[in-house]
């Protein structure tokens, strides 16, 4: 499984619109084959600072999704209006929060 978590910034007078839009993409990215789990939360308005979660079974569900019409054009309406520091992690040893 692969993890991507992070924090997107986005100028606060556009975070409406980014929040609407991304929403849409939320979506349709939940129902594609490989997704597990595609949330985000503002974690400060003011600053338009959002948390990022997402999993995905493997490389190839997590590069179908970033290769998508719908995914490529999200990116390229907001280059330059948002910066990120989202990072990918591999989970090996995926067990319960209770476990050792």
């Amino acid at each position: 499984m692969l993890i991507i978590t992070g924090y997107i910034h986005v100028d606060p007078t556009h975070l409406a619109q980014f929040l609407k839009e991304l929403k849409a993409l939320a979506s349709t990215t939940r129902r594609r084959s490989g997704s597990i789990a595609y949330d985000a939360a503002v974690e400060d308005s003011r600053s338009g600072r959002l948390l990022i979660a997402e999993r995905w079974v493997d490389q190839a569900a997590l590069s179908a999704h970033l290769q998508a019409a719908d995914t490529l054009a999200f990116v390229s309406r907001w280059r330059g209006k948002m910066r990120s520091d989202v990072r990918k992690y591999d989970a090996w040893n995926e067990r319960d929060i209770m476990d050792r």
